[in-house]
């Protein structure tokens, strides 16, 4: 049987008025990988899913899974399985009966309906609510329900469309434990749709990172994070994002160091910023413009004429007042250029 690995070749789709949502999309997804598409609102991820599900149309390059062209397969026939953002449970079902639904429409026995059923309750721990109706549910209940109704067909891949942005701030973090833990339980391919970069470099296997239709980076969270393929990835993730300025404009390179021949920009993160001794001669003084403490961290944000703004990530007892004058540096080694 061969792999099911997803390949996106050249994908593109077009609405009215010239807007072109997806651009030339190349990528291609391992069988059992849990791939993130982020990015800001229209940016072509939520597109670029629907066209994978087969929910829209495809205008050019070709979307295929395990070899087989899905461009003119409809959705029923492309064994995926769809989360949305609204959950989209039927409100006068109950629990038992949302979940099985995929299975009635299947024509699936009676008997293998109820062991499926029962079977994803435990996992997701709905075991005690499937008498129950949407309405008599939490936003995190029913979010499982959702999950439940798309695992219980056991399709080749699950296509996740913001499912956690209606809940709250804790439940999400925990929904995100539950959604990973999961996926590597039943190894099954997952692409989830996000604008939230914290859900992004926290779930995914690899995130492709998107804007304007266009892919810009597509790597695994560390990559991404560490060396940003260009000025969007940089300042895009992040928080604060990556501080980054022109080269010859900002601070000057060490002795030695040479920046590829296409390059920019420089860029630092900010954990790589430190407070300096007064005899470091790679030390500069700047005046702080600004405080947050985030209470794991304290965010610095520093400034002087002639030279960019930094932002510099602090131990949580770091000391600092906006007006102070501060000496800092920075930590050569973990420049990057773009």
């Amino acid at each position: 049987m061969p792999n099911q690995n997803i390949v996106i070749d050249k994908a593109n789709k077009y609405y009215p008025g010239g807007v072109h949502a997806v651009n030339n999309m190349s990528m291609e997804i391992s069988e059992g990988e849990f791939v993130v598409f982020v990015g800001p609102s229209g940016c072509g991820k939520t597109t670029l899913l629907r066209m994978i599900a087969g929910l829209e149309d495809i205008h050019g390059g070709t979307i295929s899974m395990g070899g087989r062209v899905l461009n003119d397969v409809a959705p029923k026939d492309r064994d995926m399985a769809m989360v949305f953002q609204n959950y989209a449970l039927y409100p006068n079902m109950k629990v038992y009966d949302n979940i099985a639904f995929p299975l009635k429409m299947r024509k699936a026995k009676k008997v293998e309906i109820d062991a499926a059923v029962r079977e994803v309750a435990r996992k997701l721990d709905l075991e005690q609510l499937l008498e129950r109706r949407p309405g008599a549910l939490s936003g995190g209940q029913r979010q499982r329900v959702a999950l439940a109704r798309a695992m219980v067909r056991k399709p080749k891949l699950f296509l996740m469309d913001e499912p956690l942005s209606n809940l709250d701030a804790k439940l999400r973090v925990q929904m995100r434990r539950e959604i990973v833990g999961l996926q590597s339980e039943l190894g099954v391919t997952t692409i989830y749709v996000t604008h939230d970069q914290t859900e992004a470099m926290t779930m995914g296997d690899r995130i492709a990172v998107m804007r304007d239709g266009v892919l810009q980076q597509f790597d695994t969270p560390e990559v991404i994070y560490d060396r940003p393929a260009n000025l969007f990835t940089a300042g895009f993730i992040g928080s604060p994002p990556m501080n980054v300025w022109p080269l010859g404009e900002g601070f000057p390179l060490p002795p030695g160091m040479t920046p590829p021949d296409r390059a920019t920009h420089a860029g630092i993160r900010p954990e790589f910023i430190v407070p300096a001794d007064e005899p470091d001669r790679q030390a500069v003084q700047m005046r702080v413009r600004g405080v947050e403490r985030t209470g794991r961290e304290t965010l610095v944000f520093l400034e002087r004429e002639g030279l960019p703004d930094l932002a510099m990530a602090a131990g949580s007892d770091f000391d600092a007042r906006p007006g102070d004058s501060m000496r800092v540096r920075l930590r050569t080694e973990a420049l990057r250029f773009m």
